[in-house]
C-alpha cells in the first residue's frame, strides 16, 4: 500500500494554501475559475516523482487531429475522459505542457474541466490542489440528490434546488463563452472517480447526452495506471489518497463527430425506448472501457 498524500506531500500544504485564491463557497458569480499557476507548480512533483518510464500520451496523432479541428478549423471540442484519480486532469495537462511540440503546449492551455463544487468547498488543500487548472464549476446531480435527502423541510429542499439551477445555468453560459474562445471542455462522464468493487461509479451520467448536442467534435480518453489511489480506509478524504508509482497512459480514440455519433445511436433504438439519452452515454462508456482494456493488456 502506498503512502498517503498527506504524509508524503504534507510539507507542501502550507505553501500551496498560501497561494490559493479560489472561492471557498460556490455561487453563480464565481463558477468560471482560471488556472492559478502559482498553485499548479506544486503539482508537478506529485507527477514527476511518481510516473514510471513509458508514461505519457498514447495515440498522439488522435490528440493532434482533435487539436487541429479546434485550433485550425474552429470547431467546438469536447474531451470525455475516464476518471480514476484526482490526477487525471493534472496528468493530461502535465503531458501536454511537457510535450515537444508547440501545439501540445497550446492544447494544455485550452483545457477547461467541468468540476463539482466539492473540490472547492470540502477542504482548503483540495481547493488549492484543484485551482491549478482552469475549471467551470457545477452543482452535480449526485450532490443535489444528497442535499435533498438531508433537507429538513420542503423549503430547504426548494432552496437547494434553486441554488443548483442558478449555478448550473451560469455554468452553461460560462461553457458557451469557453467554446467561443476556442477552449476545450473536458468532462468526466461518470461524474465521479471509479471505486473498485462499485460498478455504479463507472456508469455514465445521462446529462452527458446534452454535451453531445452542444459540441462539434470529441475524443474519448481512457486512463491506464494510477498514481493517486482512493484510500479504502478513508474513501471520502481526498488528502488521504494513496500515492503510488505507476506507468500512466492516457489514450485518445479517433476524433468523433458528436451529433452524428448521437444520431446514429438514437436512430438504432426502438421508438418506445424508455431512456434514449442514457443509451448514448452507455455507448460512450462502453467505448472507453474497450479502449482501456486493450491498452491494459500491453501497458506493463
Amino acid at each position: 500500500m502506498g503512502t498517503s498524500l498527506k504524509e508524503k506531500y504534507g510539507k507542501y500544504f502550507a505553501q500551496l494554501t498560501s497561494v490559493s485564491r479560489a472561492a471557498a463557497k460556490i455561487d453563480e458569480g464565481n463558477i468560471y475559475q482560471e488556472a492559478n499557476l502559482d498553485a499548479r507548480r506544486f503539482m508537478d512533483p506529485l507527477l514527476s516523482e511518481n510516473l514510471l518510464p513509458g508514461s505519457g500520451l498514447n495515440n498522439i496523432e488522435n490528440f493532434k487531429s482533435f487539436y487541429d479541428a479546434v485550433a485550425k478549423e474552429g470547431k467546438h471540442g469536447l474531451i470525455l475522459m475516464e476518471h480514476y484519480t484526482n490526477l487525471d486532469l493534472p496528468a493530461i495537462v502535465y503531458f501536454m505542457d511537457h510535450g515537444k511540440e508547440d501545439w501540445q503546449k497550446d492544447f494544455g492551455k485550452r483545457i477547461v474541466a467541468i468540476a463539482g463544487m466539492k473540490l472547492n468547498e470540502e477542504n482548503p488543500f483540495v481547493r488549492a490542489f484543484a485551482e491549478g487548472f482552469t475549471r467551470v464549476v457545477i452543482y452535480p446531480t449526485r450532490s443535489l440528490s444528497k442535499a435533498e435527502e438531508t433537507a429538513q423541510t420542503g423549503e430547504e429542499k426548494a432552496e437547494e434546488e434553486k441554488k443548483a439551477r442558478k449555478i448550473n445555468m451560469a455554468a452553461m453560459h460560462a461553457m458557451d463563452d469557453c467554446k467561443k474562445r476556442g477552449q476545450v471542455i473536458l468532462v468526466f462522464p461518470s461524474g465521479t472517480r471509479y471505486r473498485p468493487g462499485k460498478p455504479e461509479t463507472k456508469k455514465g451520467l445521462r446529462e452527458i447526452d446534452s454535451y453531445l448536442r452542444l459540441f462539434d467534435v470529441m475524443i474519448l480518453v481512457s486512463v491506464n495506471g494510477n498514481c493517486l489511489r482512493i484510500n479504502p480506509d478513508h474513501p471520502e478524504d481526498m488528502i488521504m489518497d494513496l500515492v503510488e508509482e505507476d506507468k500512466l497512459l492516457l489514450t485518445a480514440g479517433p476524433v468523433i463527430e458528436c451529433k452524428k455519433f448521437r444520431k446514429d445511436i438514437l436512430d438504432a433504438l426502438p421508438a418506445d425506448d424508455s431512456d434514449p439519452k442514457q443509451k448514448t452515454v452507455d455507448r460512450v462508456m462502453a467505448i472507453l472501457q474497450q479502449q482501456h482494456d486493450k491498452v491494459e493488456k500491453t501497458r506493463i
